[in-house]
């Protein structure tokens, strides 16, 4: 048997395109454009790269990007500041304070500083702490475990009763992706480095997600057959037969769990690009609520 690959571009584009489309439904029924503000602290190179690629999305998609670039030694004061002055600006629907955050910085003073109606990282203390509650409901859910649920429906998974491992227990990816797993009525085990017979515990997964940053450590052997598998991981692994000199791989041996699974996310390809799709229609719904509320109020927009 072979995996049916789930392609994350496709289904990322379709969401893409339809956020397209409600922006511009949004501009001609309420002459309001979303805009997006990304706050980076420090001179992370990966981080870089995140904020440009979600800057382009916007671009692409006919938001406005708004970018503030902090020095890596910024005190706390000063990001907190430029966080609340994001928060009062009308022209700002959302904002992302890219992660991770230098050392000295307190992130969830920072991210408890975003609005929480802006929040469109879903990383707001309230934000996770409703999404943990049974019967809440966040404002917004963090981008990439929500595009992690997006791909399981979009290959007609039954998360409804299922067994499902979360490999990794991040507070960005593993722990909201098996909150939302608990959500959809699955039987959620969360692993982590001290987890006991890691391979015995991951044998019993009908959905694996794999969201450790270990390159290709789930091996064919550890997964049942027919198992739906969800590679987050990205990693650079060495290769001298590239330009670059590496490549990139996930979380998962794809060559060999691709002849166990019944269906698999490839890296790159799978999750990575819905993670900005997410981002911009979270931003997108941020900006629709606020036009709804502007027109609501006495003397409408």
């Amino acid at each position: 048997m072979t995996a049916q690959i789930i392609d994350g571009n496709a289904v990322a584009a379709r969401i893409r395109e339809e956020v397209r489309q409600g922006v511009e439904a949004l501009k001609r029924d309420y002459g309001i454009v979303p805009g997006l503000a990304t706050v980076l602290v420090g001179e992370n190179p990966a981080s870089q790269t995140y904020v440009r690629m979600k800057q382009k999305a916007c671009q692409e998609l006919g938001m406005v990007s708004f970018g503030y670039h902090l020095p890596g030694d910024a005190s706390q004061i000063e990001v907190e500041a430029l966080v609340r002055e994001l928060s009062a600006n009308p022209e700002v629907h959302g904002i992302l304070v890219q992660l991770p955050l230098p050392r000295h910085l307190d992130e969830e003073g920072v991210l408890g500083a975003v609005a929480l109606e802006k929040d469109v990282d879903g990383f707001h203390p309230v934000n996770i702490g409703r999404l943990a509650m049974k019967g809440r409901e966040p404002a917004f859910v963090p981008c990439t475990p929500n595009g992690v649920i997006a791909l399981l429906d979009s290959v007609g998974v039954q998360i409804e009763g299922a067994n499902a491992v979360v490999l990794g227990r991040s507070n960005i990816v593993g722990l909201p992706t098996a909150l939302l797993l608990i959500g959809r009525n699955a039987t959620v085990t969360v692993c982590h480095s001290r987890t006991r017979d890691l391979p015995g515990v991951t044998r019993q997964a009908d959905i694996l997600v794999a969201a450790v940053g270990r390159p290709q450590m789930v091996r064919g052997d550890w997964v049942k057959p027919g198992a739906v598998v969800i590679d987050v991981g990205v990693n650079r692994v060495e290769d001298p037969t590239t330009k670059s000199g590496y490549r990139l791989v996930g979380d998962v041996a794809f060559d060999e769990v691709k002849e166990v699974a019944a269906a698999i996310t490839p890296v790159p390809g799978g999750v990575g690009p819905m993670t900005i799709a997410m981002l911009m229609k979270n931003t997108l719904i941020a900006a629709q609520r606020r036009a709804k509320a502007q027109a609501a109020a006495p003397g409408g927009l």
